[in-house]
């Protein structure tokens, strides 16, 4: 099978988040060869390329950086490697080329974004959550070409610093890194009841230590604990934080970086029915997916209050990992899936 060439552009350019440049670029310069009326790249960094001009609006959000760790692209028996073939770089050029593949559909204007930044703070996606205020969205995450994701958990991170005064080791007193492994034995000691009962994974709260550290400076002995927690729909960032400094009382606590609520969208849209429609059409299985992860459908679906939906092709447990692939054969499958949603969507 030929290897798409959006999909091959994309893969071959290496772009982990901070080095996004050259492959907007790339991005850019294709979407105007596939037609797109506008192609350019906006104020945060992102790629946008646009279809037609008509008042109404979906926008099709795909993130077009990936973690570190290159894997130099390459095609075996129908299957791309590449860093990015997954995540997320496969579902966006999948929603480039069923765009393209139809042209501008009267009355609607098709925006395809290459967000940046997703992997880290998704700067890119908070830029266009305050612009763009679509009808319809699809944010490209790899969901299986028959599924449909609906849903995100939330996250927070937090940096807990322990410290306690310099003592003699025969002392008998409880050491800085003691009092450390004790507060993280408390947090999942609360998460484990708070999970009782709750049997799915998006319901649950999942904590976990990230980082483990400590040091002394002959007068003081500290230990710090930097502690991120996927968070379920009934626990926003908020009340953790709350019940956090509960639990671990006088410890220094520290929020890092940008926290996100759970999001889930709605199941009885025409966007979702659309997506089961197209998939049956295609020949597959409908089915929906709610992740335990983030992404940039949880900060552009409260923003834009309209009906979302998560696609794209690609296998979700190869995130992230050193043997990322893509079946040629699930990209074609996608492609055609979509490119029947929008034909639905934007006929209505």
């Amino acid at each position: 099978m030929e290897t798409p060439e959006t999909l091959f552009q994309l893969v071959a350019c290496y772009s982990p988040s901070g080095a996004e440049g050259p492959v907007v670029e790339v991005l850019v310069e294709r979407m105007r060869t596939l037609g797109f009326g506008r192609a350019f790249v906006d104020e945060a960094g992102n790629a946008v390329g646009v279809l037609g001009e008509g008042p109404r609006q979906i926008l099709l959000l795909g993130h077009i950086d990936t973690v570190a760790g290159e894997i130099p692209p390459r095609v075996e028996d129908g299957i791309l490697y590449g860093r990015g073939a997954v995540d997320a770089k496969g579902p966006l050029a999948c929603m480039v080329d069923a765009a393209a593949g139809l042209g501008p559909l009267p009355g609607w204007q098709v925006v395809v974004i290459g967000a940046v930044d997703e992997e880290r703070d998704s700067l890119g996606a908070r830029h266009v959550a305050r612009l763009y205020r679509p009808d319809y969205a699809i944010v490209g995450e790899p969901s299986g070409w028959e599924r449909v994701t609906l849903g995100y958990k939330g996250v927070a991170w937090a940096a807990v610093t322990v410290r306690r005064l310099m003592s003699h080791t025969a002392s008998g007193q409880e050491s800085a890194c003691e009092a450390g492994v004790a507060v993280w034995n408390r947090i999942a000691a609360w998460a484990g009841d708070f999970n009782a009962g709750r049997g799915r994974a998006f319901e649950r709260v999942l904590p976990t230590l990230r980082g483990l550290d400590s040091g002394e400076d002959g007068f003081e002995q500290w230990t710090r604990l930097r502690i991120g927690v996927r968070l379920p729909p009934d626990l926003p960032p908020a009340a953790w934080y709350a019940e956090l400094k509960r639990l671990i009382g006088e410890v220094e606590l520290e929020p890092l970086g940008h926290s996100l609520p759970a999001y889930a969208a709605g199941k009885n849209t025409p966007l979702v029915r659309a997506f089961l429609a197209s998939i049956r059409a295609a020949g597959g299985k409908p089915g929906f997916v709610f992740k335990t992860g983030t992404a940039d459908l949880n900060v552009v679906g409260p923003a834009w209050g309209c009906p979302l939906a998560v696609y794209g092709p690609g296998d979700s447990e190869l995130d992230h990992t050193p043997d990322e692939h893509l079946s040629l054969d699930e990209y074609a499958r996608a492609v055609v899936v979509l490119g029947g949603v929008l034909r639905q969507v934007c006929g209505e």
